[in-house]
Parts: C-alpha cells; sequence; structure tokens
C-alpha cells in the first residue's frame, strides 16, 4: 500500500546502482525521491528540500555518513529528520554508533528493497503520529516527563531526548513495572510490526540510561523477556533491626 505522496525521501549513496533500486522501490510505493551522491550534497539537499526521511549510507567518501547525521542532528532545521541508515559494516559498533548519534534504524547491505519500503514506512508513520496526550506531567522518581511540552528533567535538570527516545521513556514509565517486550516496544514506539525484529530497540535502550544518568538505572533489563521501567522500593532498603 503506498504511502502519501506528500513525504519526500533523501536518498544519499556515491554507489549509482544503489541509488538507482533505491530510489525506485521507494517511487514505486508512492514517495517523492531527491538523491545525493556524497555528504556535502547531502546536507545541502537536506537544508533545501527538507525531506521527511534521509536514507543514508555510511561509506561515503569526503563527508562521511556519520558527518551528515551528526551534521544533522545539530542543526535545528533538520534535526528531526528521520534516517534510517545502510552500511556494508558488519561490526555491531559501527551500527551502535550511528544509533548514537541519532539514527532511527539501520539497514545492513544487502538489503532488501522491499524491507527498506517497510523500515520506510515505519519510521515516517512513528514520526508522523500525533504527540502524547497533553495535560499533566508524569513523574517516576526525578524523572519528570512533560508530556505537553515534549520535555524531560531529571532532579529539575532538562535532558535533551530525540523524539524516539521521548516516545520510548513516556511508554517505559507509562507501563511501569510491567515487562515490555522487543516486539511491543517496536509496535508502540517504532509503529513496527513485530516481525521486523532489529537491535534498534536495545541501542535505543542503551542511549537513553546513557542520558538519564544514575536515573537511567530504573530502566532494567529483564533477561530473555525485555525491558522495564522500576523505581528502587524505599522500603526494600529500610533493613530490619538484627
Amino acid at each position: 500500500m503506498s504511502e502519501p505522496t506528500s513525504h519526500r525521501i533523501l536518498v544519499v549513496d556515491d554507489e549509482p546502482d544503489i541509488t538507482a533500486l533505491v530510489a525506485y522501490h521507494l517511487a514505486k510505493a508512492g514517495y517523492r525521491v531527491a538523491t545525493a551522491p556524497n555528504g556535502r550534497d547531502a546536507l545541502r539537499a537536506a537544508r533545501e528540500e527538507r525531506p521527511d526521511l534521509v536514507v543514508l549510507d555510511l561509506m561515503l567518501p569526503g563527508v562521511s555518513g556519520y558527518d551528515v547525521l551528526g551534521e544533522l542532528r545539530r542543526r535545528d532545521e533538520t534535526k528531526d529528520i528521520g534516517v534510517i541508515l545502510l552500511t556494508a559494516r558488519k561490526e555491531e559498533p559501527d551500527r551502535i554508533k550511528g544509533l548514537a548519534l541519532g539514527a532511527d534504524d539501520y539497514l545492513p547491505k544487502p538489503f532488501s528493497p522491499q524491507e527498506l519500503v517497510l523500515r520506510v514506512g515505519a519510521v515516517l508513520r512513528r514520526l508522523g503520529a500525533p504527540a502524547v496526550a497533553a495535560g499533566g506531567l508524569v513523574t517516576a522518581g526525578p524523572v519528570t516527563v512533560d508530556r505537553s511540552a515534549h520535555r524531560v528533567t531529571v532532579d529539575g535538570a532538562e535532558v535533551e531526548l530525540t523524539a524516539t527516545e521521548f516516545r520510548l521513556l513516556h511508554t517505559l514509565i507509562e507501563r511501569e513495572g510491567r515487562v515490555q517486550s522487543r516486539a511491543q516496544l517496536l509496535e508502540t514506539v517504532w509503529r513496527a510490526q513485530p516481525d521486523i525484529q532489529t537491535r534498534t530497540v536495545d541501542m535505543h535502550v542503551q542511549r537513553l540510561r546513557h542520558k538519564l544518568g544514575k536515573a537511567g538505572d530504573y530502566i532494567k533489563t529483564v533477561r530473555g523477556a525485555g525491558y522495564r521501567f522500576r523505581r528502587p522500593d524505599a522500603r526494600a532498603r529500610k533493613r530490619p533491626p538484627a
């Protein structure tokens, strides 16, 4: 099923065959597609074209995909653009680095064009989803989530989160104490189908914990199950007299 043609996608890759393949399948799915062969052209196109999403190859000549991603996230006018990384690198640290810089998803080469189209649609649905219900604050220990202002503070200090990180934290706090599987989080936070399994959830949780500082310890890993937000039980810390 085609996405609305109002969505504009920028495809950045220095291999013409891959660029043409990706652009063909995205256009066939109903997207408006622009292309760029290198990092400098990609940054210029992102500022001028204002795409909804960038499909970004990491191995670019000159300005690397990492540099492009970092610059996109630094600038106010491009920081909310969706980014899916394409990478021929198999090493996990390379993928973690990309997600830590703010990518929304990644896809290793060689990839299925149909899967790429599905992932583009999933990211766009998440980015275009209505903001969480306004009205009131959600507080869990030192963490406060202001749903109307889309703002998070820890002990009164504001924490800069991406839209994905905000939705992830809000979901975990809203369901505090309940284990959320990766499939559940993919459906709720990423608007993805459960069968699209990636390490995206794990890497975003890792980045969210880091940004929350000590409060990140409240996000617990439940081995073989998923994650849950759980504050330390004050009563558990009170030891009965000997």
